[in-house]
């Protein structure tokens, strides 16, 4: 016969561990972090040992209840551990099929060998099950709600944007690295990113495991990216955030951590377009100066003060413009910006006089 008396907390434990650690790894409370996952997973585990020891006290129980209990329980852990399959797994599309139709097919087999072998003990799975399936009804209708908020608040602000003609600042990459999900491995490049305020960074996830961009101190209440599965990627606008530091870490790797640094902006480096430099001459300076050496997150401003019509374009005369920045046309006493987010050299040319060139060393 079984113990009942070891099943109850048993079951109790399995089912408060499980819950907390849907609620860890969907990412729906920002709270399990550093470890806690771990914790709601060892209650399960506890959970188990407990409902086991229950089921088999006394050798293998022929009790209805302990079966049906047995069969509960190995179905909520297996209904789960196959969704966790389908939606984190990197395989290809056939084995998603496989474990959608097993997960179809083996509550049923179960419940219809029952059906033909023990009459009397449908209608308690038939109760479980309805109420399994009025609890998920009502879950998937509570996160589909939250979704469709989401997504209309995403769609609003993309609007505003667009209404309000914003653009994105220059972006700056942060990777998420390959096998960081193992304990002790290099985690993110560059492991302390220092950022110039206005741009926007993004993380890009090159990990087969699933992670997350979470800031540490408030639990991401400063910036969360849910999770983020292979290949994709999450950006965050720094001019939402203040100059200074801020740690942060991946909820389902609490090992994962690193810092990210915003930075006042630099003053613009100055490039002059002098008088006379529509006039081609041996010797003649067209852009003032002509290269100049600056760090990543510098902006740099030409100014035009020749009543000639110029333009400053990346690329050069004979093989034309790259597409990196181009200034069009700048009359007299027009400015125009541009901010380098990547080490390297640039060449640049006016397209309107193409004797006139420069370049931007970016180190």
């Amino acid at each position: 016969m079984s113990n009942w008396d070891l099943m109850m907390p048993g079951m109790g434990l399995t089912g408060i561990g499980l819950a907390g650690l849907i609620l860890s790894y969907a990412g729906i409370a920002h709270t399990f972090i550093d470890g806690m996952h771990a914790l709601t997973g060892l209650t399960m585990f506890v959970g188990l040992i407990f409902l086991a020891a229950g089921i088999l006290d006394g050798g293998i129980s022929t009790s209805k209840r302990a079966k049906i209990t047995t069969l509960v329980i190995v179905a909520i852990a297996l209904g789960f551990g196959i969704y966790a399959l389908i939606t984190m797994n990197t395989s290809d599309f056939t084995l998603t099929v496989v474990l959608i139709l097993l997960a179809v097919a083996l509550p049923a087999l179960a419940i219809g060998y029952l059906a033909m072998k023990k009459p009397g003990s449908i209608k308690p799975i038939g109760l479980v099950l309805g109420l399994a399936v009025a609890s998920a009804m009502v879950i998937w209708i509570t996160a589909g709600s939250m979704n469709s908020n989401d997504v209309e608040i995403v769609e609003e602000i993309i609007d505003e944007k667009a209404v309000e003609g914003l653009e994105v600042g220059p972006i700056f990459s942060i990777e998420i690295l390959k096998d960081s999900a193992q304990e002790g491995n290099p985690d993110y490049s560059p492991d302390r990113a220092i950022v110039t305020h206005g741009y926007t960074v993004e993380w890009i996830n090159e990990d087969v495991a699933p992670h997350t961009v979470t800031s540490s101190v408030d639990y991401g209440e400063t910036f969360d990216s849910s999770l983020i599965s292979a290949g994709e990627t999450f950006t965050l606008d720094t001019t939402e955030l203040e100059i200074g530091e801020y740690e942060y870490l991946c909820i389902v790797h609490p090992w994962m951590t690193s810092t990210l640094v915003i930075e006042a902006p630099k003053e613009a480096t100055k490039i002059i377009i002098p008088e006379g430099a529509a006039i081609p001459e041996d010797g003649k300076i067209f852009y003032n100066p002509e290269a100049i050496n600056i760090s990543t997150g510098t902006t740099v401003e030409w100014i035009n003060e020749d009543p000639a019509m110029h333009t400053a374009t990346s690329g050069g005369p004979t093989s034309g413009a790259d597409g990196v920045f181009d200034s069009e046309i700048l009359n007299i006493g027009d400015t125009y910006q541009f901010t380098f987010a990547d080490v390297g050299n640039y060449d640049y040319y006016c397209i309107l006089h193409p004797w006139m060139i420069g370049t931007v060393n970016v180190e």
